[in-house]
């Protein structure tokens, strides 16, 4: 019924919780769930996971905030490709929150480093997961840059855990991508990402935990997983007026129509 677009099931805290994690899913009607990389050096437990689960998938990227890590090159993300049930490059994008007293010039590191990951999406013709935080504006530069503009050869793909404004999301949507939100817009302060995902139109829109980050209410503060993601979507329909069940129904079409390697999963 559901699907949870955006976790990291590799992360410590919760691969230790496998099994309780996998019931708990079931006993939610949590049928499938996208682990996403974020790092090289730690793919291998990313990929072993999507390789052991029937309803697990994965992505293959460097998270834009891993600036201690090794730096990934075309021919290391192609290769990866062929590991196992990868479906998107990423997570991948900009982040200026965290500058530790760089200033914007000096992120030039970064802005290539996701210039190789758009370049690889579109060889490989898979999805970009995409992460931005303080960054809209060069984002969708960049984007734009690389032929990320609904022409074809373009790959699109997912602005994950949406935190930006109403104009950064229809950018976004008018470049081909969907928006995808996560356990935030579960927060009683989250006014402008309500009323976004008011607007976002269903057909556009994922769901995510982003786990173990970002618990939504009523489980703020805890340990997030993916058996939490029917609260998101719980979120999206009474702030769009419609049903739960047509939230899951019609953004886990979403998800296979982006994610086109993907299969249902008893649903």
């Amino acid at each position: 019924m559901f699907v949870d677009s955006h976790c990291h099931l590799n992360y410590p805290e919760l691969l230790a919780e496998m099994a309780h994690i996998r019931q708990a899913m079931s006993e939610a009607q949590v049928d499938r769930a996208l682990i996403i990389s974020t790092q090289l050096e730690t793919f291998q437990s990313v990929c072993d996971l999507a390789s052991q689960y029937d309803n697990f998938w994965c992505t293959v990227g460097v998270h834009p905030d891993e600036d201690q890590v090794q730096e990934p090159t075309a021919d290391d993300l192609l290769t990866r490709i062929a590991w196992g049930k990868v479906v998107g490059i990423g997570e991948t994008g900009l982040d200026y929150y965290r500058l530790n007293g760089r200033s914007l010039a000096q992120m030039e590191w970064q802005r290539e480093r996701f210039r190789v990951h758009i370049r690889v999406a579109q060889q490989a013709q898979l999805p970009l997961i995409i992460h931005t935080r303080d960054a809209s504006e060069d984002t969708l530069r960049i984007l734009r840059e690389e032929g990320e503009d609904s022409r074809a050869g373009s790959v699109g793909g997912v602005f994950h855990c949406f935190t930006e404004n109403w104009d950064v999301a229809q950018a976004a949507l008018e470049l081909g991508f969907y928006i995808s939100f996560s356990g935030i817009v579960t927060f009683k302060n989250a006014l402008e990402i309500k009323e976004v995902a008011k607007n976002v139109p269903l057909e556009r829109m994922l769901i995510e935990t982003d786990s173990p980050y970002l618990a939504p209410a009523p489980h703020r503060g805890k340990t997030n997983n993916p058996s939490f993601v029917p609260f998101v979507a719980q979120e999206v329909a009474k702030l769009k007026g419609i049903s739960v069940e047509e939230v899951a129904r019609v953004t886990s079409l979403n998800f296979e129509t982006l994610f086109k390697k993907t299969t249902p999963f008893n649903h």
